[in-house]
C-alpha cells in the first residue's frame, strides 16, 4: 500500500471514527434533555421516528441521484432488521429490569460476543496481544462503569437477548455491505423503512408497557417537538457513522474503540454536573481503556495480530459504491 493511499485511509479512518463519536454523543445529550427535562420517556418510538427520517432522507438522496440502485434480497432485510429491533427491544428492556452495573456488564460482553462470531463465521484470528488488549479496555470501561451489581431471572434473560441480537446486527451489517456490495447509505435505504415501519407499530405499546404512558396522551410542546426534530436530524448521521465504521473496521475494532464514546459521555457529565460524575475511580478506569486502545490498534494493525482465512466476496465493488468504504483488509487479509 503507497504512502498516499495510507495516508488517504487513515484520514478517513479518523474522520469516520469522529462523525460516529460526535453524533453518537449528541444524540445521547439531546435524548438525555428529551427524556429527563422534557419527560418524552418513549424510546423505541422515538426511534422508529429515527429510522423513518433517515428513510425520507435516503428516499431523497436516491431521488436527486446521489444514491445508485442497489440489490439486497427480502429474505436478508428480514433477518437484519429481525436482529437489530430485538437489539433495540432487548436493550430498553434489559435497563429496565436490570441495575445500571449487570447493564454495563452485559454491554461490556458484547466484545467476546462480537470476537466469537468473527472466529466462527469468519475465520478470523487473534494474537496474544490482540486478545490481552481487549481484556485491558474491558477491564478499564468496567472499572469506569461498573457499580452496583445485582441481577434477576428475566433481568439476565433480556440482558442475553441483547447482547446476542446487537452482536448479530452489527456483524451483519459489515457482513451485507461486503457480500452485497452495498455502500452505507445503500444499506440503510434497504433496511430503514422496514425498521421505521416496525418500531413505530410495536413502539407505542412496548413503550406503554415498559413506562404506563402513552405516546399520543404526551403533552408536545414546541420545544419538546424541536428537541425530537433535533433527535431525529442527529440520529441520521448516528446511523450512517455506525454501518461506515462497522463495514471499515468490523464490529469487534467498532466496539473496542467505541467505547471511547463512554468516556467521553463520562468527562462531558462530570463537565456538566460537576465532581460528583468523576472520582479516582473513573479517572483510573478511563486510563487504563485507553491504554488499551491504543495497544489494540497497534497490535490488531501488525502482521498476524488479526487476519482473515478467506476474503469476503465483492469487497472491491464495495468500494467502489461507497468510498467511505475502502477495504479494511489488505493483500494479506488482515483486517
Amino acid at each position: 500500500m503507497s504512502a498516499t493511499k495510507t495516508d488517504r485511509k487513515a484520514a478517513l479512518d479518523a474522520a469516520s471514527w469522529l462523525f460516529n463519536i460526535v453524533t453518537s454523543v449528541g444524540i445521547i445529550l439531546v435524548n438525555k434533555a428529551l427524556m429527563a427535562t422534557y419527560g418524552f420517556s418513549f424510546a423505541t418510538t422515538l426511534t422508529g421516528l429515527h429510522f423513518a427520517t433517515t428513510t425520507l432522507l435516503t428516499l431523497v438522496l436516491r431521488w436527486m441521484g446521489y444514491i445508485q440502485a442497489s440489490h439486497l434480497p427480502l429474505s436478508e432485510r428480514l433477518k437484519f432488521v429481525l436482529f437489530a429491533n430485538f437489539s433495540i427491544v432487548g436493550m430498553n428492556v434489559s435497563l429496565m429490569w436490570n441495575s445500571v452495573g449487570f447493564y454495563q456488564i452485559a454491554k461490556l460482553t458484547m466484545i467476546p460476543v462480537s470476537c466469537f462470531l468473527e472466529v466462527v463465521l469468519d475465520n478470523v484470528q487473534y494474537s496474544r496481544d490482540t486478545k490481552l488488549s481487549i481484556a485491558v479496555v474491558l477491564f478499564g470501561v468496567g472499572v469506569c462503569t461498573v457499580t452496583d451489581v445485582s441481577v434477576n431471572a428475566k433481568g439476565f434473560i433480556a440482558a442475553v437477548v441483547a447482547v446476542w441480537s446487537t452482536a448479530l446486527q452489527q456483524y451483519y451489517v459489515h457482513y451485507l455491505q461486503r457480500r452485497y456490495s452495498l455502500g452505507s447509505f445503500n444499506l440503510l435505504g434497504h433496511t430503514a423503512p422496514l425498521q421505521a415501519a416496525s418500531l413505530l407499530v410495536v413502539g407505542p405499546f412496548l413503550d406503554y408497557w415498559l413506562t404506563s404512558k402513552r405516546v399520543d396522551a404526551y403533552a408536545y410542546t414546541l420545544t419538546a417537538v424541536m428537541f425530537i426534530f433535533l433527535s431525529c436530524s442527529i440520529a441520521v448521521g448516528t446511523n450512517l457513522s455506525q454501518f461506515i465504521c462497522i463495514g471499515r473496521f468490523t464490529a469487534v475494532s467498532f466496539q473496542v474503540i467505541g467505547h471511547m464514546k463512554t468516556i467521553l459521555v463520562l468527562v462531558l457529565g462530570f463537565i456538566f454536573f460537576g465532581k460528583e460524575g468523576l472520582n479516582l475511580q473513573v479517572v483510573l478506569g478511563m486510563v487504563i481503556a485507553v491504554v488499551g486502545m491504543i495497544w489494540y490498534g497497534n497490535a490488531s494493525a501488525k502482521p498476524g495480530g488479526k487476519e482473515r482465512r478467506s476474503l469476503s466476496m465483492n469487497g472491491s465493488k464495495a468500494q467502489k459504491n461507497d468510498p467511505l468504504l475502502e477495504s479494511t483488509e489488505d493483500e494479506d487479509g488482515k483486517v
